[in-house]
């Protein structure tokens, strides 16, 4: 008799004879790190009453880097307080003569208050109003065109100096150049009557050409210094270079040279502009004529043993002269500071 199989009992059969799953090996436990009781009191924030009490707060210790020791604050303090005292007592004198241009010609002697009483600007239309029947304009005009035919002779003749001296090599350059140099050591007072006896021979007397011809002659040294020193920063390469394309001296002075020596020249141009502006003792010694004479010159005008001073028209006038100084000076002012660093090529 044949007998069905039992799909039921031949699962369980199946079930149970099924292999058991092979064990795995146990993975190695990850080391534990053990950690002093420091360790782990460092890496936990302290908070609460314990924080305050040991100086725990977040960010201080970052604060208590920054703070400025005692000492170095003290010396920082005392430094301003010497500059701020340095500072009022360098600018006290224009303080006093911008203010006392508005006090009457009377107030300015006999007060040294540094503040006004009394304020009035009819020292200013005195002023406007000139002496001796020139016009403050014509002063003004005269200072005006000698500081800038200054300026144009002092650049056209130390330039072309400087570059005979840095870049030329002739038979003495060396023994010319230490007198040029030598010239700065000669007291001005000493070459005055000579200069004078010769203009007057000349009959250069009561014209612009004295106060000008050592401009255009580059008898000033220090110009010619400044720029030979600028020009000796400068590398040869580029002379040479321009050489082996065929440049001469001229090519190579008017362009390579003149474009890189723009910081010198205009440190020159603003020290001639307000030594010529400020010159008393030139116009004084060689203009006669009232018409040719400088802002300098009619200042002192204003005061005169003889008859009565006006004070107040003078520190008016003297005003008035020192705005175009200040003006020029805070335009190119950047350029004065690379002239006199002159170190060498900027990128």
């Amino acid at each position: 008799m044949r007998t069905e199989p039992n799909p039921g009992a031949t699962a369980e059969a199946t079930a149970g004879t099924r292999p058991e799953p092979t064990a795995r090996p146990h993975s190695r436990p990850a080391a534990r790190t053990t950690t002093g009781p420091s360790e782990e009191a460092a890496a936990e924030p302290v908070t609460g009453p314990v924080a305050l009490r040991a100086g725990h707060i977040p960010g201080h210790a970052a604060v208590r880097r920054r703070r400025t020791p005692p000492s170095r604050l003290a010396k920082a303090v005392a430094f301003h307080v010497v500059a701020l005292g340095l500072l009022v007592v360098v600018l006290y004198p224009a303080a006093w003569m911008v203010l006392s241009a508005f006090k009457p010609s009377n107030d300015i002697i006999g007060n040294i208050d540094l503040i006004p009483d009394t304020w009035t600007v009819s020292n200013f239309a005195t002023a406007f109003g000139g002496i001796g029947g020139v016009s403050f304009w014509s002063f003004f005009w005269n200072s005006t065109l000698l500081g800038v035919l200054s300026v144009i002779g002092v650049v056209l003749s130390a330039t072309v100096s400087a570059y005979a001296f840095a870049r030329v090599t002739f038979p003495g350059r060396r023994v010319f150049f230490g007198i040029m140099i030598a010239t700065l050591l000669l007291p001005t007072h000493v070459v005055i009557i000579p200069q004078y006896i010769m203009f007057n021979s000349a009959g250069l007397v009561n014209t612009y050409v004295p106060l000008l011809a050592g401009k255009f002659l580059a008898a000033e040294a220090f110009f010619v210094f400044l720029m030979v020193q600028f020009m000796r920063n400068l590398p040869r390469e580029l002379d040479e270079a321009a050489r082996i394309d065929g440049a001469g001296h001229f090519r190579i002075f008017r362009s390579i040279m003149l474009p890189l020596m723009r910081p010198a020249i205009i440190t020159s141009s603003i020290f001639a502009f307000i030594w010529s502006w400020n010159d008393f003792l030139g116009p004084l010694l060689y203009l006669k004529k009232p018409s040719l004479y400088t802002l300098p010159i009619a200042l002192r005008a204003y005061v005169d043993q003889t008859s009565v001073s006006d004070y107040g028209a003078q520190m008016a006038m003297a005003v008035l002269a020192l705005v175009p100084v200040i003006l020029f000076f805070v335009i190119f002012q950047r350029y004065l500071v690379e002239g006199v660093a002159t170190q060498g090529l900027k990128g």
